[in-house]
């Protein structure tokens, strides 16, 4: 029988959050993209929470729309109800998070993929990667069709020798049921490639009708609703919200829990992956912090059109009798109805610092990864990696340098670094902690730290990009505007500061001074301020943002700045670590294992100490005086 036999510049392995970026970024880039999913209804699926966004993960959401994605015009276009989280802190941890209609979701994702020029679909189970002498070549499917390739994105997500379980119940599939990618994996090993066990877990889908929702907390929307893409009007999305709603656990539940560790697949030996430490299962919450009384229950919902709602905060693997004993436990839940019992799911993904940091195999030239196949969790971490890999991939054959972002300036260059220069031992997840200089890196001001490269790249249009050239401008001069405006100690000033609460002028002031002040804004200052042009709110937003926190932000300018010396200084690749003269054994092993790309990179890997980057240094001093 004669196998079918395609060429095509990407191959991308997976239509998840990842995938669906990859593949639509090398299309829009004008290669001959094909992307394979175990199942065209699986297209940006969402198997656990209906949500995107959240905390840190919002800020992903809105640089991946910087750099010319798909996901925040998709939620944009989809949401049922969105809040600004954080919004009493400062502007460095305000992150917008929204639920999703989650068919809705899928549904609009797989449109446009079908519709973007350059871009097939099909549905097959990618089995093995063809790599010749180093390169690779292409893939092979389970029904022996060939498929060659120039580059290939994997982005196989939870399905690679996926096992979902509770309890006793062991099923050999992948997320909701769907199949399980079973054959990759060995290709992968017998190619050179590492493969690792993680886990994840998700918790039960119940029965709207059987919740009483007068014995939980609501939780509305915001008024004014914030999109996620800078594409977005703002007016056009504004619309009636559901409600989610709040409730917690209790010492019953706890007890019920602790009572059934022995019969947990967690506990019990039966799950062998590693789960996220950030996300953890009800039963580990219980066990690791087992002086708290309650811990919180939000049930959301699934969609407009169903009766579904989610049970956030109480992902389990515990037995199917155990998960309806606790449920019950939990006001409101006193009469829960399953309709899909919780449950874990072991994978199979890579150890990622087998890549560089334009997510390419170091080992294997074309090969790309993105998403959890990387070790990550979470759609956002995977979107990320997804559209980076994409292009990155789109670059190799162009023949143009990768993208590779810094982390001194953007949360996707804090990711992908930390992949890539961290023994990571569990699922990764993004958090605004991880991120020195967050006070730039906010999510307000993505479009101007990263939408010049989105259209360096080919991915973002002259018109957008002339968009934020101005709006550059506008804040730049208004900025220069109030500190060159100077007020003085007339009525109407006076009047306005007694009213604000501020501090009255024994002398003049310019409104830059004014703006500082924290009982003030920019939009406090307008009924003083004669002169003052009309500027669209995102410019105001900047403006108030940039002044309000002027000594905090040139401060970390100045660390960036510090920081990007050691940045770029780029370590040879053909380097030899072991015969560089005064390098600890240790250091010169990790490494080797992690062939940073700069010196910069090289101080972050753990066990490399300063003395080690010292001698370093020194040595490719010598090695260029040399040449």
């Amino acid at each position: 029988m004669k196998a079918v036999e395609e060429n095509y510049d990407v191959v991308v392995v997976g239509a998840g959050h990842a995938g669906c970026e990859a593949a639509l970024a090398c299309a829009r880039l004008g290669l001959e993209t094909i992307c394979f999913t175990v199942s065209v209804e699986s297209i940006a699926l969402m198997p656990c929470n209906p949500n995107i966004g959240g905390s840190s993960k919002g800020h992903l959401v809105r640089e991946i729309d910087a750099l010319g994605g798909e996901m925040g015009k998709n939620i944009d276009a989809t949401f049922i109800q969105s809040k600004m989280l954080n919004a009493s802190k400062g502007p460095a941890v305000h992150s917008l998070r929204a639920q999703a209609d989650k068919q809705d979701y899928s549904r609009r994702m797989r449109r446009v993929m079908e519709n973007t020029e350059h871009l097939h679909i099909r549905q097959a189970e990618v089995s093995e990667i063809i790599v010749n002498d180093g390169k690779i070549g292409g893939v092979k499917t389970f029904s022996g069709a060939v498929y060659h390739a120039k580059a290939v994105v994997l982005c196989t997500g939870t399905y690679l020798k996926a096992r979902c379980i509770y309890g006793d119940v062991s099923n050999h599939t992948g997320p909701n049921g769907l199949q399980a990618a079973n054959h990759l994996t060995d290709s992968l090993i017998a190619n050179g490639i590492e493969m690792q066990r993680f886990k994840t877990g998700t918790p039960a889908r119940v029965d709207k009708r059987s919740i009483d929702f007068s014995k939980m907390a609501e939780q509305k929307g915001d008024e004014k609703i914030v999109p996620f893409s800078f594409t977005t009007n703002p007016e056009d999305i504004q619309k009636e919200q559901v409600s989610c709603w709040l409730t917690y656990t209790n010492e019953k539940t706890h007890e019920i829990i602790k009572a059934n560790l022995d019969r947990s697949p967690l506990y019990s030996g039966v799950i062998h992956g590693t789960g996220p430490r950030y996300c953890p299962s009800i039963e580990d919450k219980v066990v690791r912090f087992a002086d708290k009384e309650r811990h919180q229950v939000f049930i959301e919902p699934e969609g407009n059109y169903t009766n579904e709602m989610y049970l956030g905060g109480m992902s389990s693997s515990l037995p199917e009798d155990v998960q309806y004993e606790m449920y019950r436990t939990v006001p409101g839940l006193e009469n829960v109805r399953i309709v899909r019992n919780a449950y874990a799911i072991e994978y199979d993904c890579i150890n990622p610092v087998q890549l560089k940091s334009s997510l390419e195999f170091k080992a294997i030239e074309g090969l790309f990864a993105g998403g959890q196949f990387n070790g990550s969790s979470g759609y956002e971490e995977a979107a990320a990696q997804g559209i980076i890999a994409g292009i990155n991939a789109a670059m190799k054959i162009k023949g143009k340098e990768p993208l590779i972002l810094q982390r001194s300036e953007s949360y996707i260059g804090v990711l992908i670094d930390d992949l890539v220069t961290k023994e990571n031992t569990e699922p990764y997840r993004m958090m605004t902690s991880r991120a020195e200089y967050r006070l730039l890196l906010r999510q307000d001001n993505a479009d101007l730290r990263l939408t010049r490269y989105g259209y360096e790249v080919g991915l973002i249009d002259e018109e957008r990009m002339n968009y934020v050239k101005a709006k550059e401008k506008a804040i730049g001069e208004e900025i220069e505007r109030l500190n060159h405006t100077f007020v003085g100690t007339s009525e109407n000033v006076q009047k306005l500061l007694e009213r604000k609460g501020s501090t009255l002028l024994n002398n003049g002031a310019t409104l830059a001074e004014l703006v500082r002040r924290p009982e003030l804004c920019y939009d406090d200052l307008a009924e003083i301020d004669s002169d003052r042009p009309k500027l669209s709110e995102d410019v105001i937003e900047q403006v108030n943002i940039n002044l309000k926190y002027e000594g905090y932000i040139e401060r970390q300018r100045r660390q960036v700045e510090h920081f990007k010396k050691l940045e770029n200084k780029i370590i040879p690749d053909k380097i030899d670590y072991m015969a560089i003269s005064g390098l600890r054994k240790e250091a010169a092993q990790k490494l080797d294992k992690f062939r940073p790309r700069s010196v910069g990179q090289a101080q972050r890997i753990s066990g490399v100490s300063p003395a080690d980057i010292s001698v370093l240094l020194v040595y490719m001093e010598s090695s260029r005086n040399k040449a």
